[in-house]
């Protein structure tokens, strides 16, 4: 894939990503798959945290899109924090029973958010 393309699939991909943590997380979170969503017991504290951080990063995900080279570092943080936050998931996914659902709901979700950021953003600064 040539870098122009590549550009306009990062650029889209952006505002597909920053309308679902816009969204997506809530309904997915409280009514769609709630258990592979959200933690056991539910935790209202928590879910209105993680939508604070969630849609305030899907607005700057859009505002991305516009001129994604000049907002590399923002892209670079959510491909990294989606990888340590899934990561960290996964693992207590893992360990506690009551959360295996979560291996099916927003660890894997977090990982492909990741990896599709990573294969687009460019591998060398524009000169």
């Amino acid at each position: 894939m040539d870098a122009a393309t590549r550009n306009r699939y990062l650029k889209i991909f952006l505002v597909i990503f920053g309308l679902i943590f816009i969204f997506g997380i809530f309904p997915l979170m409280m009514w769609i798959f709630p258990s592979g969503w959200g933690w056991t017991p539910r935790q209202p504290e928590y879910e209105q945290m993680i939508m604070g951080i969630y849609v305030t990063l899907g607005v700057f995900l859009i505002r991305a899109a516009k001129d994604p080279a000049a907002n590399a570092s923002l892209i670079w943080f959510t491909i990294w924090s989606s990888i340590v936050h899934g990561g960290i998931m996964f693992v207590q996914a893992l360990v506690d029973e009551t959360e295996r659902a979560n291996l099916l709901g927003d660890v894997p979700a977090l990982f492909v958010v990741a990896a599709v950021l990573w294969y687009l953003m460019p591998k060398k600064r524009p000169a």
